[in-house]
């Protein structure tokens, strides 16, 4: 990769940092509640803007509903990209 062509796997700082934050949850918070196999490596990616596949962005939108119970959450409310299949 050369210095002009951009990162295409980063897409920078995701609303879910900010909703995680606001919720006060942890990344082992996502990870104990996760019925899937969903790793601290994988959410750790979420938060940092890592672009992931949309079965890893499944598995953390269903972890995170299931950590807290104040709203259910979309995949468009924790990611401005749509990862691929």
């Amino acid at each position: 990769m050369t210095e002009e062509t951009p990162n295409t796997m980063e897409v920078g700082t995701q609303p879910l940092e900010k909703i995680l934050t606001d919720l006060g949850l942890k990344n082992s918070d996502l990870v104990e509640n996760s019925t899937e196999q969903l790793t601290f490596k994988v959410v750790g990616k979420a938060r940092r803007g890592r672009r992931l596949t949309l079965n890893a962005q499944m598995k953390i939108l269903n972890a995170l509903n299931a950590a807290q119970d104040d709203k259910y959450f979309e995949l468009k409310d924790l990611f401005n990209y749509q990862g691929k299949r």
